[in-house]
């Protein structure tokens, strides 16, 4: 029985998929890094991921038909009605391959998870 590798990186991670959802795995990376330019790019349960002080903003992956997308369930919640048009689980997204994907969206979803993991931090100080 052959052993799945962990992925080391995101190149390693997104070099074993067709070069049309490499591109896709590309832009959420490139939309991600620009809406938490200060998140630290990381491997996370063998997907990709953005972490801040090493705690994982968002994980991401590739599909034969969809990218997941995952900002876990308080972001599903926020974003419901924006979220409509797609699949959603408690904590994922699927943006399907075929259409253009929601990069104000994803942007949205990130800054909010920001936002949401710095207030946490500010309540545990308080506490």
């Amino acid at each position: 029985m052959m052993r799945k590798i962990a992925p080391v990186d995101f190149d390693d991670y997104a070099r074993h998929f067709p070069k049309n959802t490499q591109k896709a795995l590309l832009e959420v990376r490139s939309t991600i890094r620009k809406a938490a330019p200060q998140a630290e790019e990381t491997i996370s349960y063998n997907l990709p991921a953005f972490a801040i002080n090493d705690e994982v903003v968002v994980w991401f992956a590739a599909f034969k038909s969809h990218i997941g997308f995952y900002p876990g369930a308080s972001a599903i919640a926020e974003f419901k009605a924006d979220l409509a048009a797609y699949k959603t689980a408690k904590g994922s997204i699927q943006f399907p391959l075929r259409h253009a994907l929601p990069v104000q969206l994803i942007r949205r979803i990130v800054k909010f998870k920001i936002r949401l993991q710095s207030k946490s931090k500010q309540e545990k100080v308080l506490k």
